[in-house]
C-alpha cells in the first residue's frame, strides 16, 4: 500500500515571540515495513537533521528573531509492506522497561494487567490486554489533557489514542514486557479519528510487535511510524518552548490518503 501524507501545523500568537525552539520529529525512517519514497519539510529556515537517543530523526529549529506566527509542513509518500508485522532491532529493548510520569502503573493498572494476561507474556496475552483496555476506556475526544497520565485516564474510564497507548505501556512494563510509544499517521476512512495517531509496540522474543488499542489492531498495515519513545513527550511530532508571545493558538491539519495505482494498458 502506498500512502500520501501532509501534516500542517500553524502557531499564532497574541504578541510577538522573542525566541522559540521547536523539536520536530516529523520525518519517518525506512524500515522493513515502510519505505520512504519521498519526504519534504517546509520550515521557516533550514535545519540540519540529527538522531535523538531513541534513533528518531530530529530537527531542532531555533527562531531567535521576533515572530508572530510559525508554519510547519511535512509531506511525502510512503510504501507500506503489509506482510511485515514484526520489526527486528539490533538494539536492546531493555531501556523500554523504564517507566515515566505519564506511564507509571498504579495498583489499578497493575492489577488489570494481571487480570488480562495472568502468567502469559506472549502476543495473545497482549492482544487480550489491548482489547481489555479498549473496552475499559472507550475512545472519547476532549475528555483528557496532553498532560493526563495513564493512571488518570484509566481511572476516568475514557481517553484518546495517547491515553490508550500510555495505559498499555504501563500495563506491559508492569508485567516485565518492554514496550514503547509510537507516534505516526493512520490511513482511515473514519473521519472521527484523527489521521495523526499513536499506538504501542511491545518486544516479544524476536522483535517489536504493534498494538493499536484505539482501533484494536495488531497488524499495522495502514500505519506510518514517525518516532518512538518512553511516552508521548519523547515521540510527539512537534514540541516546543518560547519566550514571549502571550496567548497561543495552534492548528494542526493532517491528511493521509491511500494512493491508487492505475495500470495503463
Amino acid at each position: 500500500m502506498k500512502l500520501s501524507i501532509r501534516h500542517d501545523t500553524t502557531y499564532s500568537y497574541a504578541d510577538e515571540v522573542c525566541t522559540s525552539i521547536q523539536f520536530l520529529r516529523l520525518t519517518p525512517k525506512d524500515t522493513q515495513r515502510q519505505r520512504i519514497l519521498q519526504w519534504h519539510l517546509e520550515l521557516p529556515r533550514l535545519v540540519r537533521s540529527q538522531l535523538d537517543p531513541y534513533g528518531n530523526i530530529l530537527h531542532v529549529m531555533t527562531m531567535d528573531e521576533p515572530h508572530g506566527a510559525l508554519v510547519l509542513t511535512a509531506y511525502g509518500e510512503v510504501e507500506i509492506n503489509q506482510a511485515v508485522q514484526m520489526e527486528p532491532d539490533d538494539q536492546s529493548p531493555l531501556p523500554f522497561l523504564r517507566t515515566s510520569r505519564l506511564t507509571q502503573a498504579d495498583d489499578a493498572l497493575a492489577a488489570f494487567a494481571v487480570e488480562q494476561c495472568a502468567a502469559r507474556r506472549d502476543r495473545s496475552a497482549l492482544t487480550d490486554l489491548m482489547n481489555g483496555l479498549a473496552a475499559r476506556m472507550p475512545y472519547s475526544p476532549g475528555t483528557t489533557e496532553v498532560s493526563s497520565t495513564a493512571a488518570e485516564a484509566f481511572a476516568g474510564g475514557v481517553g484518546v489514542c495517547q491515553d490508550h497507548t500510555h495505559a498499555f505501556l504501563a500495563c506491559a512494563r508492569s508485567l516485565g514486557v518492554p514496550a514503547r510509544y509510537v507516534s505516526g499517521y493512520l490511513c482511515t476512512e473514519d473521519e472521527s479519528h484523527l489521521a495523526s495517531h499513536a499506538w504501542a509496540e511491545a518486544w516479544l522474543e524476536d522483535g517489536w510487535y504493534s498494538f493499536d488499542v484505539t482501533n484494536r489492531l495488531t497488524c499495522p498495515d495502514r500505519h506510518l511510524k514517525l518516532a518512538v519513545g518512553l511516552d508521548y513527550l519523547d515521540a510527539c511530532p512537534v514540541r516546543g518552548m518560547r519566550r514571549g508571545g502571550g496567548a497561543e493558538q495552534m492548528h494542526a491539519r493532517v491528511q493521509v490518503n491511500s494512493m491508487v495505482q492505475v495500470q495503463h494498458q
